[in-house]
């Protein structure tokens, strides 16, 4: 048995439809004999839901786990952020919450999660054959790469080629396709090998 062939789906910017394009990928490998799991490294949610071992996580990825045909799994979504206010928020690693922390308080300290969101992908993709990754937000967000282990700093790490999504339904699609390529940079831009008009 081999390692699973990760593939990512990005996003223009939230709500692009990046969670249900995962879903229909999920549900198609799924269908197709593969052993397939979703896996979101870094989510913020109000909405989560708990697992059978009482364990939290994003209920996009539990949505996902069923389009799989597999039951829900924390490794699937490694970090779950719960906003409380504008700039504060539930931090929960592995399905266990850890306190209530301020933005930049996480900024200062999630790349020392990054250890943690790996084991999890590793140990999935030692179990299936396809890892249907969901980024967040968009990967064109210049203050925010430094710091990414969402986007393409996560696809970077573990070698994933990307789709990338835009919503026709919110007007200037193509624009914010055209953008988001031309604000990547050129080994970001070779990742992405197609763009999905999604309505």
């Amino acid at each position: 048995m081999g390692r699973a062939k990760p593939i990512m789906i990005q996003g223009t910017m939230s709500n692009a439809g990046k969670s249900l394009l995962a879903a229909g990928l999920c549900r198609v490998f799924s269908q197709d004999g593969l052993r397939v799991t979703p896996f979101k490294s870094q989510n913020m949610a109000l909405n989560s839901g708990v697992t059978a071992d009482g364990l939290e996580m994003g209920r996009a990825q539990i949505m996902q786990a069923e389009a799989c045909g597999i039951a829900p799994d924390v490794r699937m979504n490694p970090i779950l952020l719960k906003p409380e206010s504008d700039h504060r928020s539930q931090l929960i690693v592995a399905g266990k919450a850890q306190g209530a922390f301020a933005a930049r308080d996480y900024f200062a300290r999630k790349k020392a999660l990054m250890p943690q969101i790996l084991e999890a992908f590793d140990s999935l993709a030692e179990e299936n054959d396809v890892i249907v990754i969901e980024g967040a937000g968009s990967p064109a967000e210049i203050n925010l790469k430094s710091e990414d282990i969402v986007n393409m700093g996560l696809a970077e790490m573990v070698d994933a080629p990307v789709l990338l999504v835009g919503d026709i339904d919110r007007g200037g699609v193509f624009a914010q396709l055209y953008g988001t390529v031309e604000l990547l940079e050129e080994k970001e831009r070779a990742r992405i090998k197609g763009l999905v008009i999604n309505k």
